[in-house]
């Protein structure tokens, strides 16, 4: 990453990043400028939580039907279940983080991770909830089986993710959100739900930016959409620090927002019809 005074924003110069945040935020204003959200716009904020859980929850290995998201009520069978539990208890929360990430960008981390993990105080996994890993300690990603970096370094960069996150940039939201999302992926800080908590955390970017500021930009849907392979392969990018890795990423997560708004163009449609 660059080393300038403001490295988010020296990405965003990066070839081809300018066409992908462009082509987002045509697709951000379609949503937005169409006449359903003007009187409706509650219903699709709450369908698309619904549908960017539903999304997350795919990526971490739990593919379910929309449907059947929709109609469960009890997530603590197994691990695809309670890993769609997790995927709905972090939608839910992001909303409540907003005014906290930027003060404190590692507090909503770990915040994110207890609520994945739904709770402390149940269990002997509890002294790692909500914490980053200490060495030694194992680390459950099935998605993602890049090297795993130390617990110093995961301190480390954890620390310089949280002062850019701080200090505030002039890039765009995509390219702030594409980097919050990459970093923890890459680094893993937690020893479980980490895949979960960076889409989460990649929402929150985008929406106390002003990009998305009713949440109906589920860039989850798109990353599923997308699918896991193309998922990891710009992942690699991303850890490769080129910059045409880092373009691909960017660009990657901006195709996902893009695909996230033509879930909620589609929901406007259907509610427009009278069909949702």
């Amino acid at each position: 990453m660059s080393t300038s005074a403001d490295p988010l924003a020296a990405l965003a110069q990066l070839p081809g990043v300018a066409e992908s945040v462009e082509s987002m935020r045509k697709a951000v204003d379609r949503v937005y400028g169409h006449r359903v959200m003007r009187r409706r716009s509650a219903e699709i904020t709450a369908e698309a939580a619904l549908r960017g859980a539903r999304g997350n929850a795919a990526l971490s290995g739990a593919d379910w039907a929309l449907e059947e998201v929709r109609r469960r009520t009890d997530f603590g069978g197994d691990d695809e279940a309670r890993t769609v539990g997790a995927a709905l208890r972090l939608t839910a929360e992001a909303g409540q983080l907003l005014t906290i990430w930027r003060q404190s960008p590692l507090r909503v981390l770990a915040r994110l991770h207890l609520v994945a993990a739904g709770g402390a105080g149940t269990g002997a996994d509890d002294g790692v909830i909500g914490r980053p890993r200490l060495a030694g300690e194992p680390v459950v990603e099935p998605l993602v089986d890049l090297p795993l970096p130390a617990a110093d370094e995961v301190a480390g960069r954890l620390d310089g993710l949280s002062g850019l996150v701080m200090a505030g940039s002039s890039a765009p939201a995509l390219v702030t959100a594409a980097v919050v999302h990459g970093e923890l992926l890459a680094l893993r800080p937690f020893g479980s739900y980490n895949g979960l908590v960076a889409r989460t955390a990649e929402r929150i970017v985008l929406i106390n930016s002003g990009l998305d500021p009713k949440a109906v930009c589920p860039a989850e849907v798109g990353h599923a959409e997308l699918g896991a392979a193309a998922y990891r392969a710009a992942l690699d990018g991303y850890v490769s620090g080129t910059p045409d890795g880092m373009a691909a990423w960017i660009a990657h997560c901006g195709r996902a927002v893009e695909l996230g708004m033509r879930e909620s163009t589609a929901v406007c449609e259907a509610l427009q019809r009278g069909a949702a």
